[in-house]
């Protein structure tokens, strides 16, 4: 199951109270105060990890709180810092405040960590309030309660290269081709029901890109139908966007159509998609009538550089794969 969003119920620590204590011993009539200071309460932090590839986690456990503070204690002693909750996330995560709406921030790389609620302070021990006024205080300040909040955990996929198309288009097959990936594959729509992301190695340079297999767009996916924006916000983050057409007309559909019908739900969900980098990849240019098709879709759209290819017996990978070394990153 690939879970991209959830509700989140977060709470931090609360702050441990202070103590009010007087030392009692033998021989000693005039101890003085000694009541410690609480201690602060555990903060809920966030920490992007590489590890983590969706929310399924918080999908069952949608409820987290870190340690209170302990109070303080006699004889000077002051309470232990409550343990923070630290919360694994995926890079891509966004994070909206469910009572404003508003975005409190997103997680974007590696390693970034972000207090998403602070835990309480501790209070002040009687021991503190000592002077030479009041030599025996008995006052004492309680510890503050830790913030807590209810959150939406939405996540947009972060790749260098989203693979975008109708159902059929053959997205997976050219994921399974390309990188190491090994989305479910099938003659049917819908096959993809999950957004997977794929390397695509270049050893002789120690780089790599990331390649993202969008499930299936259909006509209307901008108004939520199909999987409508459930997967469409996935490729709000990749870098260059790969638009795979059947040019073979397999389903009887035309590839004329279905680039001006992804260039729609594109444009209509977020004009910003349209700002980015595309390529069109004419699949499937093996089979009957795809050269009649890619010639057409030349003539009607010249200024559109259309790449002709098949996922099925590899023709034309390689250019692709020397189309894409651009994106790719060295490693570290």
């Amino acid at each position: 199951m690939f879970v991209d969003e959830v509700s989140v119920s977060l709470k931090a620590g609360d702050g441990g109270n202070g103590c009010v204590s007087f030392r009692r011993e033998r021989h000693r009539p005039k101890g003085g105060p000694d009541g410690g200071n609480g201690a602060r309460g555990g903060s809920v932090i966030l920490v992007c990890d590489q590890n983590i590839d969706d929310l399924t986690d918080y999908k069952y456990v949608p409820h987290a709180r870190a340690d209170n503070g302990e109070p303080g204690r006699g004889n000077d002693q002051n309470g232990k810092a409550g343990k923070d909750k630290r919360l694994l996330v995926p890079p891509g995560l966004v994070v909206i405040d469910e009572e404003t709406g508003e975005v409190v921030t997103e997680l974007l790389d590696l390693e970034t960590e972000y207090v998403l609620l602070k835990g309480g302070t501790g209070g002040k021990g009687n021991a503190s309030f000592k002077s030479s006024v009041d030599q025996a205080p008995r006052k004492f300040t309680a510890g503050t309660e830790g913030e807590e909040g209810s959150y939406k955990f939405v996540l947009k996929t972060i790749a260098d290269a989203g693979l975008v198309g109708l159902p059929n288009a053959g997205k997976s097959t050219l994921t399974n081709r390309l990188t190491k990936a090994r989305p479910k594959m099938g003659a049917y729509p819908f096959t993809t029901l999950q957004p997977s992301v794929g390397i695509l190695d270049y050893p002789e340079e120690h780089a790599r890109a990331s390649i993202a297999d969008i499930p299936g767009l259909i006509a209307g996916a901008h108004k939520n139908k199909g999987l409508g924006h459930r997967f469409l916000r996935h490729i709000e983050r990749c870098n260059h966007l790969l638009l795979i057409i059947d040019f073979a007309g397999v389903d009887g559909r035309s590839p004329t159509d279905d680039y001006k019908t992804l260039i729609n739900e594109l444009g209509e969900y977020d004009p910003a998609l349209l700002e980015k980098p595309r390529t069109v990849l004419a699949n499937k240019i093996d089979l009957p009538a795809a050269t009649d098709n890619l010639n057409a879709f030349r003539a009607e759209f010249p200024d559109i550089e259309a790449m002709p290819m098949s996922c099925q017996n590899g023709e034309g990978l390689e250019q692709l794969k020397q189309h894409l070394r651009p994106l790719a990153k060295l490693l570290k």
